[in-house]
């Protein structure tokens, strides 16, 4: 009889602890790599900040993220001064004399090119998380859809009616590698979730895999909602309709 609330009261803590381990972990990985990053920053900026301005010369500890606010502000300072007639004429001089340079400016156009992709509003990002076939048939991978855009490759593999997409297929558990496919628009399965809810997924493993809302079909149209019977009042009503009108007498 002693060993039940031996075995409960272990069980018990066992839970408490998965519970805060669920909780902390997190919320721990979140602080380091936030530290990680102002202190990388920090050990970037520091050094070129006179000692005069510097809170590090008149405290006996130093200051973190002091190097990340004077980064924030000098790019802002180059956005707004980039925005003039003055700033994009500097920008454009320095690009001319970055193409001049035969390994640095491939290296800067690519690298511009991204950054102006992913910060940009242009509609230009994955629309859309698809299936595709991989690496056999019967076997689905997860893809991320990019925009429809006529390229060289399209123009010369397309098929009337079935246009090749590019898709990325992130490598699981880090999305930001992976393989560039152009595959027919026929062959792709298009899902409804988000694009976070993609990258949990493969970030997690397939652990994380977002909810989904199940579809009633009522009178051949699909409502979103849950699966349940009809209540007796629904039954009845219809019911009760046809006997009043089976009931009235005829005229």
């Amino acid at each position: 009889m002693s060993d039940a609330p031996k075995t409960s009261g272990m069980t018990r803590l066992r839970n408490y602890f998965l519970t805060g381990f669920v909780v902390c972990a997190p919320l721990a990985i979140t602080a380091y790599i936030a530290w990680s990053f102002i202190g990388w920053v920090d050990s970037w900026v520091k050094p070129y900040i006179p000692a005069r301005y510097s809170p590090d010369s008149y405290l006996p500890f130093p200051v973190p993220g002091f190097g990340l606010i004077v980064a924030l502000i000098l790019i802002t300072l180059i956005g707004f001064l980039t925005a003039n007639i003055v700033g994009r004429a500097i920008v454009n001089f320095g690009e001319r004399l970055l193409g001049r340079m035969p390994l640095v400016r491939g290296i800067y156009r690519s690298l511009k090119q991204i950054f102006e992709t992913v910060l940009s509003n242009k509609g230009d990002m994955f629309r859309q998380v698809g299936l595709v076939e991989y690496p056999r048939k019967g076997v689905w991978s997860l893809v991320f859809v990019a925009s429809e855009k006529e390229t060289e490759i399209n123009q010369k593999l397309d098929q009337e009616g079935d246009p090749l997409i590019a898709v990325f297929m992130p490598c699981t558990p880090n999305p930001t590698t992976g393989f560039l496919m152009y595959v027919p628009k026929s062959d792709i399965v298009l899902l409804d979730m988000t694009i976070e809810d993609g990258a949990k997924l493969i970030v997690s493993a397939g652990l994380v895999a977002p909810e989904v809302k199940q579809m009633v079909v009522v009178n051949g149209e699909p409502i979103n909602g849950e699966l349940s019977n009809p209540s007796v009042a629904a039954l009845a009503q219809p019911a009760r309709r046809s006997r009043t009108a089976s009931s009235r007498p005829n005229k």
